[in-house]
């Protein structure tokens, strides 16, 4: 009987400790890839879209920006409440090749919002698509990207 219990009891635990781990893990911001879905979810939530044109796996100032700004709790916690996000990755490796179905709607969005060609390029939109503001990477951190973001969301 005791050995139930304690095995009862131990189930218990573990269950709360998976349940508060995915709890925490849904309060961060997702990534979105699909303009489409993000452009509803912004709509829904009455926040802004930023989207960033990346080439993970060859664009040093890409990595650079995903490692001091787009990954640290920071900019986590600030994106969770203020923006919608997308990233629309174009990498070069053959072994981090998209479905095609992606690659096509990531050309299709830069065809649209990066014509340059630029990497990184980080465009704000609205929910209509209507361009607030673009930029790229800055050195500075999370504190300092998430200033200059603000300045291009009211500069207008």
């Amino acid at each position: 009987m005791k050995r139930a219990l304690a095995f009862a009891l131990f189930w218990a635990f573990l269950s709360v400790g998976f349940a508060a781990s995915a709890q925490s893990n849904t309060d961060e911001p997702k990534w979105q890839h699909r303009y489409e879905e993000a452009a509803k979810q912004a709509a829904a939530e009455h926040k802004p879209i930023l989207m960033v044109f990346a080439g993970s796996d060859w664009c040093k100032p890409c990595i650079m920006l995903r490692k001091e700004v787009w990954d640290t709790p920071a900019f986590r916690d600030y994106a969770k409440d203020h923006f919608v996000l997308v990233e629309l990755d174009f990498p070069r490796f053959k072994k981090n090749q998209l479905p095609d179905e992606q690659k096509k709607s990531n050309e299709q969005l830069a065809e649209k919002y990066n014509q340059e060609g630029l990497f990184p390029l980080v465009v704000l939109t609205d929910e209509q698509g209507k361009v607030l503001g673009k930029t790229g990477y800055q050195p500075g951190g999370p504190d300092k990207y998430i200033t200059h973001l603000e300045q291009l969301l009211h500069q207008k």
